[in-house]
């Protein structure tokens, strides 16, 4: 395993047996953990990036058997954030010295390309970088987002295993969701994917694939999350995911691409009260803290037991605060670009 990792942290690169090692190893993690800390500090520094979330609708036309704004969860209580409130929770943001906004949804389709383009261009007014994670669209929406101002694009894989993402995405193509983060990356975004580790039939082998994906699509941001099973879906009675297995994923992700964005995700915090400090001494960079509006948080139900459910935009973002100073990391003060991407597009 030393060796291994040693490899690692010189060269970025495994091959698939050496990430099953890694993955398999029945000893204390601990290694590895610090290696992924030592390669994070090199390429990326001290600084742990914030993104403002607003989850602005939790209507969507599709029916992932793992997720709980699913189309046949008909016990949700389903919601739309309009225009004006969006945007006034983005000048909040700015207020509070965030400096990039993360737009999320599912996918409804009322969202349409005029009514993006007028909420992302007023986004961009207020001097905010824009992440927008609202699932699979053309080419052509894609492109109008890009020209209106969207900086980022979040669409996980959630497995690279064919198989397993067709069963637990039904009606869904795991080449179309391919296809648009090719899409993405032509337009210039900075891409971000991500997986869900511990679904039911998946295997080390998969995770291997998962993080060999990554680095081979080139990715600029990475989320990965512990599968939480939701009581309203078929995945109900499934075992939750790891979290030692996914800071493992998380941690062989930043040794393989050293200067992306690695957030630690709120899934983690929700498996253990330490989750995202675990996460951030293991790799991370980013963490999202939530400002939608508190009256909607509890219907943004993608996994139960959510952690900031029922705080305000600002307390949410507080406890962010407080939980980077208990380990002595400081708040990044720029938008906080991936890296690798500045590098990649100042040599164009």
């Amino acid at each position: 395993m030393r060796d291994i990792l040693e490899k690692a942290i010189e060269t970025h690169s495994l091959n698939k047996t050496e990430i099953i090692g890694l993955l398999n190893s029945r000893t204390d993690a601990g290694d590895l953990f610090a290696a992924a800390d030592l390669v994070r500090r090199k390429f990326v520094g001290a600084d742990v990036h914030l993104r403002g979330l607003i989850e602005f609708s939790n209507i969507c036309k599709n029916n992932c058997l793992y997720c709980g704004l699913r189309r046949d969860n008909k016990a949700l209580e389903r919601y739309r954030i309009d225009k004006n409130t969006i945007l006034a929770l983005a000048k909040h943001a700015k207020s509070m010295g965030l400096k990039t906004v993360v737009l999320q949804s599912g996918e409804d389709v009322y969202f349409d390309i005029p009514k993006m383009t007028e909420i992302i261009a007023g986004i961009k007014s207020f001097g905010l970088a824009l992440t927008l994670s609202t699932g699979e669209k053309s080419f052509r929406e894609y492109e109008a987002y890009r020209k209106a101002g969207a900086d980022r694009f979040l669409i996980r894989i959630e497995t690279t295993d064919k198989k397993l993402y067709e069963e637990n995405d039904p009606g869904m193509s795991w080449e179309r969701r391919v296809q648009c983060m090719r899409d993405l990356k032509k337009l210039g975004y900075e891409l971000g994917s991500g997986c869900l580790v511990g679904l039911p039939g998946q295997t080390t082998e998969s995770l291997a694939d998962d993080i060999l994906f990554f680095k081979d699509m080139s990715c600029d941001m990475i989320g990965i999350g512990p599968f939480i099973p939701h009581p309203q879906t078929p995945l109900k009675n499934a075992a939750a995911g790891s979290l030692e297995t996914a800071l493992k994923v998380m941690a062989i992700t930043r040794l393989l691409l050293p200067d992306i964005n690695i957030p630690a995700t709120t899934a983690m915090e929700t498996l253990a009260p330490d989750g995202q400090i675990r996460a951030l001494q293991a790799g991370a960079n980013v963490i999202m803290p939530n400002i939608t509006l508190t009256q909607f948080r509890q219907y943004y139900q993608l996994y139960p037991g959510k952690t900031t459910t029922g705080y305000t935009p600002d307390q949410s973002l507080q406890k962010v605060r407080d939980k980077i100073a208990s380990i002595g990391r400081t708040i990044g003060q720029d938008a906080g670009q991936s890296k690798k991407w500045l590098k990649e597009h100042n040599n164009q």
